[in-house]
């Protein structure tokens, strides 16, 4: 966040010494906050932060500890504070509801008090997921770019057999909401022990909370244990939670609630009943759906009553996702890179309006699995693709001019909207019909194609256009038009008689105020404008300005009544003027009444339209990203291509020249493509070796961006593609250290895995990149194998499994349908060392195994010490002789090797004879060392005796370099 430094910093907020002792007393007694939650003071003309706040602002916002000052002390021993000026704590605020994902407070002074006051009270609460306190404050000149999909969660059991069954499977009932466009949705599963269920549902609705269920102190109950594993799952996901009571969670009166709340009342008891997931009140749908009215506080809002709607959402009409997966398939940035080509929804985000960035949004976490859904979307881009100029038309003449309609229906329904909001709508309704005019005449190469353009877009919005007629007229006989270019948003003075009238008398009025600057003008002899000004001063009204020199001529004259001396001149005023200023201020004090009566009238019309400009805006979103799609699609280094789709369960996966959508967009990189064959039954399991930065990981990942991409409806980076509709897409990729979260590397890795092997189906993709690393060889090579096996074997998905365990590869020979791959790189031997090598990366993918680690040679890329690069490469010899000691009797024949046996067997029976000999006739005084001393005399006196045998026995020599 681009800060200023100076005024904007502190200079001109200053906090009253005096009230420091009242108002450090008074935080310190405030109630405990979780470490999550920001609580800012509103001081009226700027904003303050205290005590561990004050040190997070400091560093995340101003990024220095300078701006901090201590309450109650001259040193270091007060209470920590920083001030925000009003601009800078809302763009914090946004910065920190949207992206940090922190809670925030926001206490305003107690009513009643002066400027020095001391107490506050909590005016505002917000969080990621419920932005409703704070969405006219921080939004109103700024588009949401993402939801705010806030989510309750109740877990319960169900018999697995039917009524009176022991067995009990695990069922979740979750309620959520996004506020932005008022919808409730609710769901009801089974689900695993691992929550795999609920982890993909976060995923595909982008939610930014969850409500949940308070845990007991003790902790140690089952549900307490289920609910720390649910915990678990939203912390990998990023989602922040928040803990109710549990008396919260039951469904009393949601049949009156949702009677108050949805649009159409008269037909809640049949969409209640209709619904298995509401039609038990002790259902756990119901139960979270209730937590959740309540901790949205839906009800205490009067703008909410009849205005939302309802929907079920099924897990099973999209492709699941895992956290995993976001990460690996580059959808969300990982904290530590930023620009619009670092994730997926970067690079396919052309889209030119708010809505059409959400959507996007969702329709990347929301992948179809409906193959006939699929084709349709992938046809729209097509004609997009292949007429540029209707494409270019409607991206930059008028898809850049929708506002976000949902948004500014919402003010509608609130009654907060203003008449720029009415003209924003306006402006927009003017546009359609030169959008339907280019729709109508897109280029399509079939019939189909024109057939679905009709269909999705010219047929609603013909009927949208013609519904909102009324609205341009309502708008052009009522606002003053003209007047925009001066960015006045102003009724019309004809549009009524009252307004007309006061309008023709403040005319009047101000041409006697200007009659009266003429005259005083002649009578003091000065010029107009120039010297003698009329001026609106905001503490005298209507006045007249002189400078101080030229103010001598009213000095001692009673018809000129002084006001007050600035460092500009001096104010003044006559009788006249001053009779003639208090009527146009009455005058225009009621315009603007009478104004803003009839603004509440027009506001109020404008808001019958709102659930004709909803409907529009969905259809001016979906526009927005089949176009983006068909922008990138054509602008990508190679243009993608439309991918051949197969009905999930049939089909295989077949790339040609696929490239990493992100990766080639990059600055610098000349990609290399690859291809990509995966034959079911016969290459669904592959596994893939090669050097360390070689491109294994890249290989497999752009394998699930590519399917991905696809059941969104995207063309894709290859030259051919034919690709199955998966139901998911599964990674285990780099597991980073969570110590903070008490999970180390392994532990994370062993819980991905787990989620994969629980969750995968034989239609899933799965891409696992060098499992078993975080624990010993042994251990990491055995589980790898034991997980490979159970993938090809019982799971028999699509897998993609890069490891540097080169004995994994042996799987194909057991199993037929796993092949080997590896990445290629050239190898000139450069000295005796298997070590002292010039490794050259392709970074192209072949068939077959890679039987060599290049791990020095990388490290020597990283600038190793030579020293150490060096130690390594010896090391790494010995350690290769050392594994290769069993493997040296197969270098000779049996016959050396029987021959040389004997050899040594000789040495060692003649060396004990002489030995023996030699300690009867030894001295029994000698010592222990000279005995060592002479019996190895004795052995070099042997070793020279069958010297001639053996130099000429290969094998002796090898095991006495060996030893």
């Amino acid at each position: 966040m681009a800060l200023m430094y100076g005024k904007e910093k502190n200079e001109e907020h200053e906090f009253d010494s005096a009230a420091d002792l009242g108002f450090i007393s008074f935080f310190n007694r405030l109630p405990h906050k979780r470490p999550d939650t920001i609580r800012l003071f509103d001081r009226r003309e700027f904003y303050s932060v205290h005590g561990a706040d004050a040190q997070y602002i400091a560093t995340h916002v101003f990024h220095t500890n300078s701006v901090i000052k201590h309450l109650g002390s001259t040193g270091k021993g007060g209470l920590p504070s920083v001030t925000l000026s009003i601009n800078v704590a809302k763009a914090f605020l946004r910065d920190a509801l949207t992206v940090k994902q922190l809670k925030v407070e926001i206490w305003i002074p107690e009513a009643g008090s002066g400027k020095k006051t001391t107490k506050f009270v909590l005016d505002k609460e917000a969080s990621p997921g419920n932005l409703q306190a704070v969405e006219d404050l921080l939004f109103v000149n700024s588009d949401l770019l993402s939801a705010p999909i806030v989510m309750a969660v109740k877990i319960g059991t169900s018999p697995t057999l039917g009524p009176g069954s022991t067995l009990k499977t695990k069922t979740i009932g979750v309620a959520f909401a996004d506020t932005s466009v008022r919808q409730i949705g609710i769901a009801e599963f089974a689900d695993n022990e691992l929550f795999s269920n609920v982890e993909s549902l976060v995923i595909q609705l982008s939610v930014k909370e969850v409500v949940i269920p308070g845990i007991s102190k003790s902790g140690n109950t089952d549900r307490d244990i289920e609910l720390n594993k649910l915990k678990a799952v939203f912390e990998r996901c990023n989602v922040v939670i928040t803990e109710r009571k549990p008396s919260e969670f039951t469904a009393k009166s949601i049949d009156q609630d949702l009677s108050r709340l949805l649009v159409n009342t008269s037909e809640v008891v049949d969409v209640t009943a209709s619904i298995p997931e509401l039609s038990s009140p002790s259902s756990n749908a119901s139960s979270a759906l209730s937590a959740l009215v309540t901790y949205l506080s839906l009800l205490s809002d009067a703008s909410n009553h009849n205005a939302y709607s309802l929907k079920t959402h099924d897990l099973s009409r999209y492709m699941r996702l895992d956290a995993s997966a976001l990460r690996a398939l580059g959808l969300i940035g990982d904290g530590m890179t930023s620009g619009k080509n670092t994730t997926l929804h970067g690079l396919l985000n052309k889209c030119k309006t708010a809505q059409g960035t959400r959507l996007l949004g969702s329709w990347l976490k929301q992948p179809l699995v409906n193959l006939h859904e699929i084709v349709k979307r992938q046809d729209l881009v097509e004609t997009f693709i292949n007429d540029s100029n209707t494409r270019r038309t409607l991206q930059d003449t008028y898809l850049r001019m929708m506002p976000d309609m949902h948004r500014i229906s919402k003010r509608f329904q609130k009654s907060v909207a203003s008449l720029e909001d009415v003209v924003r709508v306006y402006q927009a309704v003017q546009k359609l019909s030169g959008m339907i005019e280019a729709l109508e005449v897109v280029e399509t190469e079939r019939d189909s194609q024109k057939e679905l353009v009709e269909e999705i877009y010219l047929v609603p919005l013909r009927k949208h256009n013609e519904n909102l007629q009324k609205y341009s007229e309502m708008v052009e006989q009522t606002i003053d038009l003209e007047e925009l270019s001066s960015h006045n948003f102003v009724i019309k003075p004809d549009y009524d008689d009252r307004l007309r009238e006061l309008a023709d008398k403040l005319m009047e009025l101000r041409d006697g105020l200007d009659s009266e600057h003429r005259n005083v003008g002649r009578d003091l002899d000065v010029e107009l404008d120039k010297k003698l000004h009329l001026e609106n001063s905001q503490v005298y009204g209507y006045c007249f300005r002189l400078t101080k020199n030229d103010a001598k001529a009213i000095h001692g004259d009673k018809k000129y009544i002084e006001l007050g001396t600035i460092k500009s001149g001096v104010f003044f005023t006559t009788k006249k003027l001053k009779s003639i200023a208090e009527d146009y201020q009455e005058c225009r004090d009621s315009y603007t009444k009478t104004q803003s009566g009839l603004v509440k009238e027009v506001v109020n019309i404008a808001a019958t339209y709102t659930p004709v400009l909803e409907v529009l805006d969905d259809q001016i979103a979906n526009l927005d990203v089949i176009i983006s799609f068909a922008h990138v699609s054509v602008s990508a280094p190679i243009d993608y291509v439309k991918p051949k789709m197969s009905e999930r369960g049939s089909g295989s996966l077949v790339l040609h020249n696929a490239r990493h959508p992100l990766l080639e967009v990059q600055d610098d990189i000349d990609f290399i493509p690859n291809n990509i064959e995966m034959i079911k039954g016969e290459s669904e399991f592959q596994i893939i070796t090669g050097p360390n930065m070689g491109g294994k990981s890249t290989f497999i990942r752009q394998a699930g961006v590519i399917a991905l991409m696809a059941q969104t409806g995207c063309f894709v980076p290859c030259s051919e593609a034919q690709i199955p509709i998966f139901d998911s897409i599964l990674c285990r990729v780099g597991a980073g250290d969570s110590q903070l979260k008490g999970v180390s590397t392994f532990m994370a890795e062993m819980l991905e895995t787990a989620t994969i092997l629980k969750s995968a189906t034989k239609d899933s993709l799965i891409i696992i990149d060098e499992l078993g690393r975080g624990t010993s060889t042994y251990d990491g090579f055995g589980l790898a194998w034991a997980i490979s096996e159970h993938i090809a074997s019982q799971i028999h998905a699509f897998c993609l499994f890069a490891t540097h365990f080169h004995e994994l590869t042996a799987l194909d020979q057991q199993i037929p349908h796993v092949k080997n791959f590896h990445v290629v790189a050239h190898v000139t031997k450069t000295g005796e060392s298997t070590q002292d090598r010039d490794i050259t990366l392709l970074y192209k993918v072949e068939s077959g195994v890679c039987d060599q680690s290049f791990g020095i040679h990388v490290a020597e890329l990283a600038n190793f010490p030579e020293s150490v690069v060096k130690l390594a490469k010896r090391k790494a010899d010995e350690l290769e002789d050392f594994g290769g000691d069993d493997d040296s009797a197969t270098k000779f024949s049996p016959d050396l090797i029987e021959e040389g046996s004997q050899v040594v067997q000789d040495l060692l029976r003649s060396w004990a004879t002489q030995t023996s000999q030699d300690s009867e006739d030894v001295d029994m005084d000698m010592g222990d060392d000279d005995r060592v001393e002479e019996d190895l005399t004795s052995l070099r006196r042997c070793v020279e005796q069958y010297k001639d045998r053996i130099d000429s026995n290969p094998w002796i020599r090898t095991l006495l370099t060996t030893l």
